[in-house]
């Protein structure tokens, strides 16, 4: 099958098109690599360093004729998006229309679509929170991710292109970038390696910070290759259905560096403390049953096992620079 994956240099897309390739299929990607690195593209993979927004965008589509469009790309930062709303939609919402519109030209098959798992639900009172609880989105980035479904349901009505769309939890693992509130497990851990203490941003009468769910990458690498098969017209969670506070991850992680042996003399048993941030909610944990039933996935890392798996990349990645 010929896929296309945008952002596939990116953390989780690289990953992604990794398995897509062991799998059989033949990629392309496309990363204008603003947040990606060239490192991590899978050279089976045909790459083109090129902005979703640009309208060279049609040659990718004529020469290499994608049967599947894997959208990973994207402007993921929360608090950059309340700064930048402007610059937030034009990748997001523009940048979605030109790859729909270039996908309707050349006869695409499906669009896998990533979406919010935590922020398009804003701040939820039912966890975990399933697909189905109203959607209340409290930034721009939310909304654009919001938006963006309802344009995927609009292509499919009126062109046929089918969808899935995985509403992703917050994803950590190997090739994490250490940079915005996505990346907090990477952030931790590279703070903690050089013997500095991170920040744990809290709301107030949080004082543990805020509850996330936090899932394995390989386990999400999963969900997209069962996604070019099944989950029609679809959206799914994709978490672990687990709420871990940021302290208590942070716990798991220092621990975890003082038992590799790791450990400077200045580590920090606790944390700088900072309020939350624009655009931040306090809670998001996400129902995975539909996913389970329809999808037939399920994560098959804990927290404690992803965590080890991320901080030995890092380790590795420490002990060769």
């Amino acid at each position: 099958m010929k896929i296309m994956v945008t952002g596939g240099a990116g953390f989780i897309g690289s990953h992604v098109v990794d398995k897509y390739i062991a799998e059989g299929h033949k990629v392309t990607v496309v990363d204008n690599l603003f947040t990606g690195e060239e490192q991590n593209i899978n050279p089976s993979a045909k790459f083109y360093l090129m902005d979703i927004r640009s309208n060279l965008l049609e040659e990718v589509f004529k020469i290499e004729k994608p049967e599947i469009v894997n959208h990973h790309a994207a402007q993921i930062s929360v608090p950059a998006s309340v700064e930048d709303p402007l610059f937030d939609a034009g990748v997001n919402i523009l940048g979605l229309l030109n790859l729909l519109q270039y996908s309707v030209k050349y006869m695409v098959k499906k669009i896998i679509f990533i979406s919010s798992g935590g922020a398009i639900y804003g701040e939820a009172d039912v966890f975990p929170t399933p697909e189905d609880y109203p959607l209340r989105p409290s930034s721009p980035y939310a909304i654009s991710k919001l938006i963006s479904e309802y344009y995927l349901n609009f292509y499919k009505k009126q062109y046929g292109i089918d969808f899935t769309v995985l509403r992703y939890a917050n994803i950590y693992g190997p090739r994490q970038v250490p940079h915005g509130e996505a990346g907090v497990v990477s952030i931790f851990i590279e703070k903690l390696l050089k013997g500095e203490s991170p920040t744990i941003y809290f709301h107030d009468g949080e004082p543990d910070g805020m509850t996330r769910d936090y899932c394995y990458v390989e386990d999400v690498v999963k969900a997209n290759l069962f996604a070019l098969e099944k989950g029609s017209g679809e959206i799914f969670n994709i978490g672990t259905g687990k709420g871990t506070l940021t302290k208590e991850l942070y716990r798991n992680i220092l621990n975890l560096i003082r038992v590799s042996g790791y450990a400077k003399e200045a580590i920090y048993d606790e944390p700088h403390r900072g309020p939350a941030r624009p655009g931040d909610i306090k809670k998001s944990c996400i129902d995975i049953k539909k996913a389970q039933n329809l999808l037939g996935w399920k994560p098959e890392h804990n927290l404690l096992s992803g965590l080890e798996n991320t901080l030995k990349w890092f380790l590795a990645k420490h002990s060769t620079e």
